[in-house]
């Protein structure tokens, strides 16, 4: 892996995990020592970061991790209703359904009760996302939804340790990838219309409760 390859894969699990916060300053000689890597590679990751939106220049000298607040949330999520639901609807009708009904099985399989399996229903969200991707077989639309995805962690993280809610999103996505299965576009698309709709009600009541 490439040096620029691998700071920009560090501080991506850093901001989406919190561990660099919005606001957090990027100093490119700091920066460079802690993921020992040289100013050219380092530069080259930042610069990738920037164009996902992640971090921003506010001054030739100085990066900084963007802000993510409740504005930013919901803007995310008119965006991601809009390409999910469009994109569940085409892999209903596109894609190869025996994929799909696996994959609802292996949701319906799926307990969140510790860390490491929460890890693996992530895992297999990415692994259904990835089938929705090669079904709708449209780069434009993946594109988009690829960028949305970059974002989502920041807002996913709020809510991952509400075990209720993790239930409720592993009922959900098997309902979704049922629908595919069955190449049913409208209750594919219903369905997650439904799973966003809960998601970010679910966020929004975690950031309020933070805030009391």
């Amino acid at each position: 892996m490439r040096a620029s390859d691998r700071a920009y894969a560090v501080l991506l699990e850093e901001i989406q995990g919190g561990a660099l916060p919005p606001g957090a300053v990027l100093a490119e000689v700091e920066q460079a020592t802690r993921l020992g890597v040289s100013r050219t590679p380092l530069r080259e990751a930042i610069g990738r970061l920037v164009s996902d939106g992640l971090v921003v220049q506010q001054s030739p000298r100085i990066t900084v991790v963007s802000d993510f607040d409740v504005d930013d949330i919901r803007a995310l999520f008119e965006t991601r209703r809009a390409l999910e639901e469009t994109a569940a609807r085409l892999a209903a009708i596109r894609g190869e359904r025996e994929n799909f009904v696996r994959l609802a099985a292996r949701f319906a399989a799926t307990a969140p009760e510790d860390p490491a399996s929460i890890d693996a229903y992530y895992a297999l969200i990415a692994e259904f996302d990835a089938a929705v991707d090669t079904a709708v077989d449209n780069a434009y639309l993946t594109a988009a939804l690829r960028s949305v995805r970059t974002h989502l962690a920041r807002a996913r993280r709020i809510a991952q340790d509400h075990h209720d809610r993790l239930e409720a999103s592993v009922a959900e996505h098997t309902l979704i990838a049922s629908a595919i299965g069955a190449g049913d576009p409208d209750l594919a698309a219903h369905a997650t219309h439904v799973h966003l709709h809960r998601a970010l009600t679910s966020i929004l009541e975690s950031i309020r409760e933070g805030q009391q």
